[in-house]
């Protein structure tokens, strides 16, 4: 299988690669690099005179990376022995007479200048011109597109390798969030007796001074506290959104957007949790699956 159809694989959003190359007479660098993003905006920095290296480009990394913040960049370098060295004589002239004004002021002030010599003249700035040769970009450009796969597998391996590392902490994390909503279902069946010893209580007390109540408004107050501590749903919920984030992570591809939003339901149904816990040990677990989630959440942030 060819590294480009390797997409049963979590990958992150961080990733580099570097390389260098030539072709006579030019020298080259390479930097692809990405960071994390809610989306995928690629960026190049390339040398526009060489006409459709970027569209050629752009294509190439749009189909290897679909989330993230990538850069690439190309420093290009000319080493060409043969460039003539010209003398731009009108050039030559102008800073011929300009040195003659300003030796003539400094004599007017008093002044005594050592003589002007060719080679000062020379290094002015624009008296000597150095002449390369416009050739036809294209042989360069087949070059540069021909060497940019290698990079991107380069850049990909890196992302794969830092993927498979993130998917071993989500899927400890997972574990443990299994494990926590396991101890809230047990926690949650233990309190019954307590919730329903508690309801009797409060039903007793609505009954003593209930002259004159509307008997069935006091039965619905009655079950909306009962649905108020029932965490049955939550428990439900958390369960399946575990399966949900294992199966996506088995999926692999470009998950990252679909386990951020899952960890948003992951957080809501912890919070509910707590708020309906009423009880110290039940409160102590759902806020530790907050604490859990939160770490989920920031790991999740780095997948593609």
């Amino acid at each position: 299988m060819s590294k480009q159809t390797k997409t049963g694989a979590l990958r992150s959003m961080t990733g580099f690669a570097a390389a260098t190359g030539s072709m006579d007479p030019f020298r080259w660098t390479w930097d692809l690099r990405s960071v994390n993003g809610k989306g995928l905006d690629v960026r190049l920095r390339v040398p526009d005179w060489i006409e459709g290296l970027e569209t050629a480009l752009r294509p190439m990394l749009q189909a290897r990376a679909h989330r993230g913040n990538v850069t690439l960049s190309l420093r290009l370098s000319r080493e060409d022995a043969t460039a003539a060295v010209t003398l731009n004589t009108a050039q030559m002239k102008a800073t011929v007479q300009l040195l003659l004004e300003i030796e003539a002021e400094a004599m007017d002030q008093g002044l005594s200048l050592g003589p002007s010599r060719a080679t000062d003249i020379a290094v002015m700035r624009g008296v000597l011109e150095q002449s390369v040769a416009q050739d036809d970009p294209a042989p360069l450009r087949t070059a540069l597109v021909a060497e940019l796969p290698s990079i991107i597998d380069a850049f990909d391996d890196m992302r794969l390798s830092e993927g498979a590392a993130l998917h071993s902490v989500l899927m400890d994390q997972l574990d443990q969030v299994a494990r926590l909503t396991d101890e809230a279902a047990d926690l949650a069946e233990a309190r019954k007796s307590e919730v329903a010893a508690t309801l009797k209580r409060n039903l007793a007390r609505v009954l003593d001074n209930t002259d004159g109540a509307d008997p069935d408004r006091v039965a619905q107050e009655l079950a909306l506290l009962a649905v108020k501590a029932d965490v049955t749903e939550e428990i439900d919920r958390l369960h399946s959104h575990v399966d949900a984030a294992r199966a996506l992570l088995a999926d692999a591809g470009a998950v990252g957007r679909k386990l951020d939003f899952l960890m948003q339901e992951f957080n809501r149904e912890a919070n509910t949790l707590c708020s309906k816990a009423q009880n110290t040990d039940l409160t102590r677990v759902g806020l530790a699956l907050k604490a859990l989630i939160d770490q989920m959440r920031e790991q999740v942030q780095n997948v593609e």
